[in-house]
């Protein structure tokens, strides 16, 4: 694919050193709540089978795995697969999970695209599919969900989040991404710096004006509270990532609910910036 492509996976590495037990636990939470899962039980996937393709750092494969699902973890990324196989060595070191898929809890990471048609359908189909914030960087975004929601066995869970379409402002952030992977490596911090500042300064100011502590931090600490992401590592991500795609929230349910899913939760960012949020259930 010629189309710039982000290091997500040398982003995620150096995620990995802030992945302690409080974001894997808010990873769970998070995890459980989308998923709309019954909080009873520590293990409410216990038996279900768990997908997660675009793994990253493994946050989210861990947590499906601590919460009783046989997880399998793709990522087109050499660097991501190395970080996932990390986390799960080191869980396996702290729990002990099984080596295989055969039995609950056991976590196998392997290198592969969701726009391999031969690789997904070799994978078979599983309970539960989850890609968050990916199928919008694999620059065939169509066919990413396309294939993924195939992995959907009957019954069976999607969950999907995808970049929202704001129109011309999307176009801003293409520029300003585009931008980025123009510069050189050693001046990309500054460039991320100085966006993110931008920003944070308007978000700052937005509070000031309602009356509320303009300080980021209560924001920096709801990122970390919803999906145990760090404020850093989420800004370089957002301002780097390629390819990028964004879609309106009828684009994602219209198409898939003629193949037979119906949507069962929906998250939205309205008209703002951010992933919209989708679970599926296949029933048909």
């Amino acid at each position: 694919m010629s189309e710039t492509r982000f290091a997500f996976g040398d982003n995620w590495q150096a995620f990995l050193q802030f992945v302690d037990e409080a974001r894997i636990e808010q990873a769970c939470v998070s995890l459980v709540d989308l998923l709309g899962l019954s909080s009873a039980g520590d293990q409410p996937l216990s038996g279900k089978t768990f997908l997660d393709i675009g793994s990253g750092s493994g946050l989210f494969s861990l947590a499906a795995c601590r919460l009783g699902a046989t997880v399998t973890s793709i990522d087109f990324d050499p660097a991501s697969v190395a970080c996932t196989e990390k986390l799960r060595e080191r869980e396996r070191g702290a729990s002990n999970i099984a080596d295989s898929a055969s039995g609950a809890g056991s976590w196998i990471v392997t290198q592969g695209s969701v726009l391999d048609e031969a690789f997904m359908n070799s994978m078979g189909a599983f309970d539960i599919v989850y890609s968050w914030g990916v199928l919008h960087h694999t620059g065939e975004m169509a066919t990413a969900i396309r294939l993924a929601s195939e992995s959907v066995r009957q019954d069976g869970v999607f969950a999907i989040a995808i970049y929202n379409d704001q129109g011309g402002a999307s176009r801003r952030w293409l520029a300003i991404k585009k931008t980025y992977h123009r510069l050189p490596r050693v001046l990309r911090p500054a460039w991320v710096t100085m966006i993110a500042g931008v920003y944070e300064t308007k978000f700052a100011t937005a509070r000031l004006i309602h009356g509320n502590n303009p300080l980021p931090f209560a924001d920096w600490k709801a990122k970390k509270q919803d999906r145990g992401m760090s404020a850093w590592h989420d800004w370089v991500d957002w301002i780097g990532g390629m390819p990028f795609e964004v879609a309106r929230v009828e684009d994602i349910i219209v198409p898939l609910e003629r193949k037979g899913f119906h949507l069962s939760n929906l998250r939205t960012v309205g008209c703002g910036w951010g992933c919209n949020e989708f679970v599926f259930r296949r029933l048909s």
